[in-house]
């Protein structure tokens, strides 16, 4: 499915708030002209350590970004006040978190992130994306077929899908981009009943217009793969890579880029939007 360029979403995730306060302090950083290293010997730390809070891979203690900006001649208070504001905000749980138990910890940065995206980029071989899915296409999925059979995590995980899809409704929603090949929606996952409830769930989301489907089956990507983007110029684009063991995020320019030819040649490939949804509902009918 597609949808055109926007920047609706907004920052509100301590994801993003700890990339946008890491992106700040390296900015600062090399204004000043200092090296990683001479930062991490000025609080304690280490070189890596200041690697990764520039790129909001971990928390924040307030007085480090306090010592920093203090390190990078920011006297100013109102500016001083703006980062350390976001620095403890960054710190704040995600509403993800309260399912850490069930979560696989290299999926906890995604979900971060995408709440915080404006544009989501997805292609999809075997399954609905996630964001797209109802609840027992959803738990048809997560169970192996097998729904009866749900325990305690299934069914934590089942919640955790159903909430991510609560950004697709807020205010200034992101862009959804997703193209699926065409045995997605012939697949019937979950039996009739849940397949045929789920291609109306496809028609009735692509009535939004933030989202729009292209299907059709293509050759320009052999796996899965998600592109997230945001409104903010300080947050990089970033792709993200599912597999049976992990995940895998792709952040080097050269992997973005690739990424992204691959997502304007599945565009080309694909179906037009209102084909798409004719397709989906001939598809529909014959189930």
């Amino acid at each position: 499915m597609a949808a055109g360029d926007g920047v609706g979403a907004e920052a509100t995730t301590p994801t993003a708030r700890r990339m946008i306060v890491g992106a700040q302090l390296r900015r600062l950083r090399e204004l000043a002209d200092i090296s990683r290293s001479e930062a991490g010997y000025h609080i304690r730390a280490s070189e890596s350590k200041i690697s990764r809070m520039e790129l909001g891979r971990v928390g924040f203690k307030e007085r480090d970004v306090a010592d920093l900006l203090t390190l990078y001649g920011v006297t100013d208070d109102g500016e001083r006040e703006v980062l350390l504001q976001m620095a403890r905000e960054a710190n704040e749980p995600g509403w993800w978190q309260k399912f850490n138990d069930y979560t696989p910890k290299w999926f906890e940065p995604f979900l971060g992130l995408e709440q915080a995206a404006s544009r989501i980029q997805t292609y999809e071989l075997q399954y609905v994306p996630g964001l797209l899915q109802t609840e027992a296409y959803a738990r048809a999925v997560i169970t192996h077929g097998l729904p009866e059979a749900a325990d305690p995590a299934a069914e934590a995980r089942i919640e955790v899908r159903m909430r991510r899809q609560r950004l697709l409704l807020r205010p200034n929603p992101p862009k959804l981009w997703a193209v699926l090949d065409e045995s997605v929606i012939r697949r019937p996952i979950g039996g009739r009943t849940v397949h045929r409830a789920q291609l109306q769930h496809l028609l009735d989301a692509t009535a939004l217009p933030h989202i729009m489907p292209y299907d059709r089956s293509g050759y320009a990507a052999e796996s899965p793969f998600t592109l997230l983007r945001f409104a903010q110029p300080e947050l990089p684009n970033i792709g993200y890579v599912d597999h049976i063991a992990g995940g895998i995020y792709l952040e080097r320019p050269d992997e973005i880029e690739l990424i992204g030819r691959s997502l304007d040649r599945l565009a080309v490939d694909a179906e037009t939007p209102e084909r798409s949804r004719r397709l989906i509902a001939s598809v529909l009918s014959e189930s």
